[in-house]
C-alpha cells in the first residue's frame, strides 16, 4: 500500500480556485475521510491524486516519491465512484476480469481467474459472477464496481461518494463492509462523502474541506468534541451542536440577562470574562427537567425510535436536545432545561475560532 502527501496544493479551473493551500497527508493503510459540502473540492482532490488533473501550485507525493510527472496508469491508484462504471451487457465476472487484460497488466489466465475468485468472495458476490451486470440491484452494482477495484491489488483506492446512490439500509451495511474490507486488505483508502455520518463511523481520520480549504483534520473523536471553528461544529454531528452568542461572568453563560443564564466551567483560553463569545453545546449535554433554570418552549418533536430530538425555542433562539424516548413532550408545551457546565465550549464570536485550540 501507500502513503499520500499533498504539498501546498493550489488548483485553478479558470478564474474560480477550487483548492488553496491543501497540505495534507494520509498514512499508509488509513481510512482516511475527506468531508466536505458540495463544492468544498472534495473530488478535485482525488482527481489530483489519480493523476486525472495536474495541480495549479504545490506537489503529490505517494510513498514519498513526487508524482507530478506520472501519468494515471503510472500511479497505480483505483478510482471507485457514485456511478458504478460497468459494462451492462457483461457478466459480473468478465467486469472483474476486465482490468486485469489491459495491455499494461496482460496477467496470466491462472492469476486472473484466482483474483476475481478472491474479490468475489470478499465482496460475498460468488453467486452473481455469471448474471448481468444489467440485472443486478443498486447495491450488488456498487460491490461489483468496488470488485474491479479490488483486483488490481492498487497502492491506493479512492472512493469518490460511493454509496450515495444507495437506499440509507443499503448504505449502513456498505458502510460495515467497506470499513472491514479496508481492514481485512491492510489498504490506504481515501473516501469522500458530504454525509457526516459516514465519516464519523468508517474514519480512522477526517479532514473536513470548506470553500477548497482544510480546516481540520483529526480523529472523529477530535473532530465531535474538539471542533476547531463554529464551521465544524455545526457540520459534524447529527443533530448540530448548538451555537448561542453570549458573555461569560462569574462562571455563568450569559445569553440573555436574567432569563438565559447557565453556569459554565470552560476555561478555554484563560481569562475571557467579559468578551463576546459564542457557547457550543451539544443536543446530547442538554436536559429537560421541572427544576431547570431556563423556560423555553417545545417547537417539535423528532421520534428516533432510541431517542427523542427535541427543538425548543427560547426567546428568539432555537435548540436542540435529546430526550430519552420514554419522556413525554408535546409541541407548544412549555419546559425548563439547562446543560453539562463541563461540556460547554467557548468561540470566539468574531472568528469563530474554538478558544481551545487559540490558546
Amino acid at each position: 500500500m501507500a502513503q499520500i502527501e499533498l504539498r501546498g496544493i493550489l488548483k485553478k479551473f479558470g478564474a474560480h480556485t477550487a483548492l488553496r493551500d491543501l497540505n495534507l497527508t494520509i498514512e499508509d493503510g488509513e481510512f482516511f475521510v475527506l468531508l466536505g459540502q458540495t463544492g468544498a473540492g472534495k473530488t478535485t482532490t482525488l482527481r489530483l491524486i489519480a493523476g486525472l488533473e495536474q495541480p495549479s501550485e504545490g506537489k503529490i507525493f505517494i510513498d514519498g516519491t513526487d508524482v507530478g510527472a506520472w501519468g494515471a496508469a503510472e500511479r497505480d491508484v483505483a478510482l471507485v465512484l457514485q456511478q458504478y462504471s460497468l459494462y451492462p451487457r457483461y457478466t459480473v465476472r468478465q467486469n472483474l476480469e476486465f482490468p486485469l487484460k489491459s495491455k499494461i497488466r496482460k496477467l496470466p489466465a491462472a492469476e486472473i481467474a484466482q483474483r476475481v475468485d478472491r474479490a468475489a468472495k470478499t465482496l460475498q458476490i460468488s453467486h452473481l459472477l455469471d448474471r448481468k451486470t444489467d440485472r443486478l440491484s443498486g447495491g450488488e452494482m456498487q460491490r461489483v464496481s468496488i470488485g474491479r477495484a479490488i483486483v488490481r491489488n492498487p497502492r491506493v483506492f479512492l472512493m469518490d461518494e460511493p454509496l450515495s446512490a444507495l437506499d440509507a439500509k443499503l448504505r449502513e451495511a456498505l458502510r460495515t463492509e467497506l470499513k472491514n474490507l479496508q481492514m481485512e486488505l491492510d489498504a490506504t483508502f481515501l473516501f469522500v462523502t458530504h454525509d457526516q455520518i459516514e465519516a464519523m463511523s468508517m474514519g480512522d481520520k477526517i479532514g473536513v474541506l470548506n470553500g477548497g480549504s482544510l480546516v481540520q483534520v483529526g480523529t472523529p473523536a477530535e473532530i465531535y468534541n474538539h471542533p476547531l471553528n463554529t464551521f465544524v461544529a455545526r457540520y459534524v454531528g447529527s443533530p448540530p451542536m448548538n451555537l448561542v452568542d453570549g458573555k461569560l461572568a462569574d462562571g455563568r453563560a450569559i445569553i440573555a440577562p436574567s432569563t438565559f443564564e447557565l453556569a459554565c466551567n470552560a476555561t478555554q483560553g484563560g481569562n475571557v470574562s467579559g468578551r463576546e463569545l459564542t457557547f457550543g453545546v451539544r443536543p446530547e449535554d442538554m436536559f429537560l427537567e421541572s427544576g431547570a433554570p431556563v423556560e423555553a418552549r417545545v417547537y417539535d418533536v423528532e421520534n428516533h425510535g432510541v431517542a427523542k430530538i427535541v427543538t425548543l425555542r427560547v426567546g428568539g433562539l432555537t435548540m436542540q436536545l435529546t430526550a430519552p424516548a420514554r419522556m413525554q413532550v408535546k409541541i407548544d408545551e412549555t419546559v425548563r432545561f439547562g446543560w453539562d457546565p463541563e461540556k460547554i465550549l467557548l468561540f470566539d464570536r468574531k472568528s469563530g475560532v474554538n478558544l481551545h485550540h487559540a490558546a
